[in-house]
């Protein structure tokens, strides 16, 4: 293709650039990332939940993970504060028998104390003191989380003014330092840096668009001059690559406040 293809290619995939759900079939085949993260997060939830135990997934997306857990509906609950998703849940959620509620993971959450035996995030906000208040004694949160680092070599790729990290604070050892000052108890924690891979411009326009919290002000036009020399990148080396930043915690609550 010449420039002015490739121009036009962009600007399509920039105004494709939304989601619904966490969907990412748009781009499917033209990108990958997470084959080389070392743990399963569905085989860790499953080794956790048992048949009768009530769940919460905060920042549950579409709610496509909780429901691939084929859990009974009426022991799950569910959060989510992007108003798009929340309408989603709202549809797809309810009317299954899932207790779902909107809500920000770093507010306090819409429950009673000691009213779940397992929590879930994965990729989403969360508050420790809150999760503490809603978990039963001896319960479990589990979380994947995006670490602060994820994506930095795209990012320089692609802006022209490199913005400071969005999370500075998503580090494994921040976070189990504060769960444990909460009063949990560690039970696993693991932290990677993997790989991401795109096979097309078109489809690292659309991942940066929809990834806006780490691209902040990404603009087809302002950013064309870096987007041709991510189409050369690619031509050169048959692929455009970044690393990922993933971290895994299991944490327990085993003591009682005060």
């Amino acid at each position: 293709m010449n420039k002015d293809q490739l121009l036009q290619e962009w600007l399509e995939e920039e105004k494709a650039a939304h989601i619904h759900g966490w969907d990412f079939s748009h781009i499917h085949g033209r990108y990958e990332e997470g084959n080389d993260i070392p743990w399963d997060y569905r085989k860790i939830v499953r080794h956790y939940l048992l048949p009768e135990m009530k769940l919460l997934d905060i920042d549950t997306g579409g709610g496509e993970f909780l429901l691939s857990l084929k859990h009974p509906a009426r022991y799950l609950s569910a959060t989510e504060a992007y108003p798009p998703n929340v309408e989603l849940c709202k549809e797809k959620l309810l009317p299954l028998g899932v207790d779902f509620r909107e809500a920000d993971g770093l507010e306090k959450l819409p429950f009673a104390d000691e009213t779940f035996d397992l929590v879930i995030n994965r990729h989403g906000a969360f508050n420790e003191k809150e999760i503490w208040r809603v978990l039963k004694p001896k319960g479990i949160f589990i979380t994947q989380q995006v670490g602060a680092e994820n994506d930095r070599e795209l990012v320089e790729l692609l802006l022209n003014d490199v913005p400071p990290l969005p999370f500075p604070k998503q580090y494994l050892h921040i976070v189990q330092q504060a769960f444990q000052e909460v009063g949990f108890t560690t039970l696993r924690g693991e932290e990677v840096y993997g790989s991401i891979k795109f096979w097309n411009v078109g489809a690292l326009v659309w991942f940066a668009h929809i990834i806006e919290w780490e691209f902040p002000d990404f603009d087809v036009r302002e950013c064309l001059a870096n987007l041709y020399r991510a189409q050369e990148l690619l031509e050169r080396n048959g692929v455009i690559a970044g690393r990922t930043h993933r971290f895994l915690y299991v944490a327990q609550k085993l003591f009682l406040e005060g």
